[in-house]
């Protein structure tokens, strides 16, 4: 009897039929899938979160619907998509993490000194990011990571080139704090 049961089981998951995915989805997953997970790789610096990102951005589209207005600017939103969900994975894991105990031995070899120094450094700019307002974040990370300028910030964003030069100085100062102790001047 259970034997029997299982077996309807499993041919009732296997009879499900798939999710259907509307075609402007895959089209814009064919189109700018790579666009998406290298931007949340700049800021996450870790493949398999940049992964995660990518699969959170275009699952949150496929909930959008059918019905659901078309994006003005797929590439566009898609970029501002990824810069946000990146930025919530840092987020979540500055929340998560614990201080690890430094090494004994980055005392006695320079290059372990050094490596320490510049994955402290990482930790300190995710950080610094991660408490950053989202506008802030957003800005920075077009500005410094996918290497837009403030112009193309601006027009992207839909505000004034004076603003963004604004947050972006603020932004700098902000995060120069942070880093302070790894920027040796």
């Amino acid at each position: 009897m259970k034997d029997g049961h299982r077996r309807r089981t499993l041919l009732s998951v296997l009879e499900e039929p798939a999710i259907a995915i509307p075609d402007e989805l895959e089209q814009a997953f064919r189109a700018h899938h790579s666009l998406v997970f290298h931007t949340a790789y700049r800021i996450t610096g870790n493949a398999g979160d940049a992964e995660d990102v990518l699969q959170t951005v275009f699952l949150r589209m496929l909930r959008r619907g059918r019905n659901a207005s078309p994006l003005e600017n797929p590439e566009s939103y898609l970029r501002r998509a990824a810069i946000n969900a990146a930025l919530d994975v840092i987020r979540s894991r500055q929340a998560d993490r614990t201080v690890p105990l430094p090494e004994e031995s980055s005392d006695r070899n320079p290059a372990v000194a050094a490596q320490a120094d510049v994955s402290g450094l990482r930790q300190a700019l995710s950080r610094g990011i991660a408490a950053l307002k989202p506008m802030q974040a957003e800005i920075f990370a077009l500005r410094f990571l996918e290497g837009f300028s403030n112009w193309e910030i601006a027009k992207t964003l839909k505000i004034s080139q004076v603003r963004v030069a604004v947050i972006v100085h603020r932004t700098r100062l902000q995060l120069r704090k942070e880093l302070r102790p790894y920027l040796h001047s």
